[in-house]
């Protein structure tokens, strides 16, 4: 799958795509392998921490019956919150009544499914996931976070799951429309999520005015439309939802050499050192998807997105 994450979506119209009908296809797939086994609220990692306390405390991957995922469920179409369930959803078990949907969650009941276990979904904020995995609050964080070496020093990380580019968002009026290089961006005030690898890419933009990271993506296109900045770094995964969504912006795109250096992907993270043991079997999982799978995950996901 040709593409860049950490960037959130907001919601937008449906995307007129092919749907993936539930996970029995690529399931099927994963038969002959050995059977191991973000609308927006923040949650603070206490809340996340008494959800875990009800989940398994096993740290061997033989003796647990549930397997816990951290994400931040405002961050279409990686992972979204709804309040209906579906047959594509989960349960976020730090709020009851309330579901999770989005590429990520797939990839959640796959690897559960492989593992032989329950999956366990607890939603909270971005910067605080890996602090909080690294306390024992869940085993694996899906989060579109991506591999790099600064988050290396802190988790373990699966082999990529998605890649993508880097854009820009911003006013179709802006004087920096038309930006071909990162070059034509100096003196832009940009800005991204915190936490995000987006947020870390921007001081390759030479002289821009890298504004405070926002808590999430929706809260950075507030600002941009507020007139407070020019433009927000964003995943280019995500691109075509968020020039349906806001059309009178556009996303700056970068030809092969003259945008942003490549980033490692979105990838699970898990606790350094792998205590549970779940790292290959997630990478099975991961392994074990086609490219064209990949991309008719992400398809069906988006179009899924509330209106």
């Amino acid at each position: 799958m040709s593409s860049s994450y950490r960037t959130q979506g907001g919601t937008g119209p449906a995307l007129s795509r092919r749907r993936f009908v539930g996970l029995a296809g690529l399931t099927a797939g994963l038969a002959a392998l050995t059977q191991t086994g973000c609308a927006e609220a923040l949650f603070s990692t206490e809340l996340a921490g008494a959800a875990g306390a009800s989940a398994d405390g096993a740290s061997d991957a033989d003796d647990a019956t549930t397997i816990r995922f951290g994400c931040e469920a405002a961050f279409a179409p990686y992972e979204w919150r709804q309040d209906d369930e579906t047959d594509y959803t989960l349960p976020i078990d730090n709020a009851p009544g309330t579901y999770v949907d989005g590429f990520d969650i797939q990839l959640m009941k796959l690897i559960a499914e492989h593992m032989d276990r329950e999956p366990v979904v607890i939603d909270m904020s971005f910067d605080g996931l890996i602090a909080a995995l690294n306390a024992g609050q869940f085993d694996a964080v899906i989060a579109g976070i991506s591999a790099t070496e600064e988050r290396k020093q802190a988790v373990d990380f699966s082999h990529p799951y998605l890649k993508s580019d880097i854009g820009i968002l911003m006013s179709r009026s802006s004087q920096y429309a038309d930006a071909e290089s990162l070059e034509d961006l100096s003196g832009a005030s940009i800005i991204a999520q915190k936490g995000s690898i987006q947020d870390a890419a921007i001081d390759q933009i030479p002289g821009v005015h890298h504004m405070d990271p926002a808590n999430s993506v929706p809260d950075a296109i507030t600002r941009l439309m507020q007139g407070t900045l020019d433009g927000v770094a964003i995943d280019l995964l995500n691109s075509n939802i968020y020039e349906e969504q806001y059309p009178d912006y556009t996303v700056v795109r970068f030809a092969s050499g003259k945008g942003f250096a490549e980033n490692p992907g979105a990838s699970v993270a898990v606790a350094k050192g792998d205590p549970r043991g779940i790292l290959d079997a997630i990478n099975e999982v991961i392994d074990s998807l086609s490219d064209e799978e990949r991309q008719q995950i992400w398809d069906d996901a988006s179009d899924r997105i509330p209106e």
